[in-house]
C-alpha cells in the first residue's frame, strides 16, 4: 500500500478584511513542506487621516510554526471585481496612494511560533485629494522548493493581503438604496438590495430589519458586511439571523421593516419581498431613499 503525505499551505481569511491568495499550491504524493503559516491581526484597518500628516498603524504577525519562517512585506493595490472576489496588482493603478506609504521592513525572518508588531505609516501629502486611499499590505512567505521522494519538484509559496481603507479629510461614503428582489445566498433564497455609493469612500450596510414570511412566522434579518467602493454597485443579502432550512424555510412573500444603517447615517425601509422571479429578476424596491442621517444619540457629538 502506498502512503500518501500531504503539506498544506495555510492563512487567515476574514472575509474581505484579510484577503488571501495563493501564489501556488500543490498536493502530490509523498510531499513534505513546511508551507505558509502565518497569523495576522488586525485583518484590515479603516483609519481617517489627514493631508500633510503621517498616520502610524501597526499589524501583529504570529508565526504558527516549528520551524524558522521567512517572508517578504510589499504593497499592493487592490479593487473588487464584478464577482466580489479581490483582485491585486503590483502595478500601481491610477491615482494610486502607495507611494504614501513606508514600510518598517520589507523581509522578516521568524523564529519557531515567533512574533513580531511590524508597524507602517501613511503619509499624505498637504495638497492630496480629499478621498479614500486604499492598498494591501501583502506578507509572502519566501518561495521554497519542494522535492518528492521521486525526481520531482516543485515551487511553493503563500500570501496574505491586509486591506487598508484610509479616508482622507472628510470623505465619505454615500449609499443609496435603488432596487430590491429576492435571489440565492449560500442556496438559501434572501431577500437582497442593489446599493449604490456615489460618496468617496468605501461603506458597509449595517443594523437589522424585522421580516414577516406568508405564514406570520418572524425573523431577523442582517445585511452582509461587504464593502460597497465608490462608484460601485452591489448587491447586498440580508441574512437570517438563524437557519431557515426545511420547515422553517421563508414562505414567501416577505415583509421587511426596520432601519439599515451606515455610519452615523440610517435608512427607515418598508418593503414587501414577492417570490423569486423567474431567472431572479431584480424587482424595484417599494422604497429606496437615500440613507438620512441618524438622530444622534444622548452625550453625542
Amino acid at each position: 500500500m502506498t502512503t500518501r503525505k500531504h503539506f498544506s499551505v495555510n492563512w487567515q481569511p476574514a472575509a474581505l478584511g484579510v484577503l488571501a491568495s495563493l501564489a501556488t499550491m500543490f498536493t502530490m504524493p509523498n510531499a513534505l513542506a513546511q508551507g505558509f503559516s502565518a497569523v495576522i491581526s488586525p485583518p484590515r484597518f479603516e483609519v481617517n487621516v489627514q493631508p500633510g500628516k503621517t498616520t502610524r498603524q501597526v499589524i501583529e504577525i504570529t508565526h504558527v510554526a516549528n520551524r524558522r519562517g521567512e517572508y517578504r512585506v510589499y504593497t499592493n493595490d487592490w479593487t473588487i471585481g464584478p464577482d466580489g472576489n479581490a483582485l491585486f496588482s503590483d502595478q500601481l493603478a491610477p491615482n494610486s496612494c502607495r507611494p504614501w506609504v513606508a514600510l518598517e521592513r520589507r523581509e522578516l525572518a521568524l523564529p519557531a511560533n515567533g512574533k513580531i508588531r511590524f508597524r507602517f505609516e501613511i503619509s499624505p501629502p498637504a495638497n492630496a485629494t480629499l478621498a479614500e486611499c486604499r492598498f494591501a499590505i501583502m506578507i509572502e512567505g519566501l518561495e521554497q522548493v519542494i522535492k518528492t521522494e521521486g525526481t520531482l519538484s516543485f515551487p511553493v509559496s503563500g500570501r496574505v493581503g491586509v486591506i487598508v481603507y484610509a479616508a482622507i479629510g472628510d470623505a465619505r461614503p454615500i449609499l443609496k438604496i435603488t432596487h430590491a428582489g429576492v435571489a440565492a445566498n449560500d442556496g438559501t433564497l434572501v431577500p437582497r438590495v442593489e446599493v449604490i455609493n456615489t460618496g468617496n469612500a468605501h461603506g458597509r450596510l449595517g443594523g437589522f430589519v424585522i421580516a414577516v414570511d406568508a405564514n406570520g412566522k418572524q425573523l431577523d434579518l442582517v445585511p452582509e458586511s461587504i464593502p460597497i467602493l465608490p462608484a460601485q454597485t452591489r448587491m447586498v443579502s440580508l441574512i437570517p439571523n438563524s437557519a431557515v432550512t426545511g420547515d422553517n424555510a421563508i414562505k414567501y412573500p416577505l415583509t421587511v421593516k426596520g432601519s439599515l444603517e451606515w455610519g452615523d447615517k440610517k435608512t427607515d425601509i418598508d418593503m414587501r419581498f414577492e417570490a423569486p422571479a423567474p431567472q431572479n429578476t431584480i424587482i424595484p424596491a417599494a422604497n429606496a431613499p437615500t440613507l438620512q442621517p441618524a438622530a444622534p444619540s444622548p452625550g453625542s457629538k
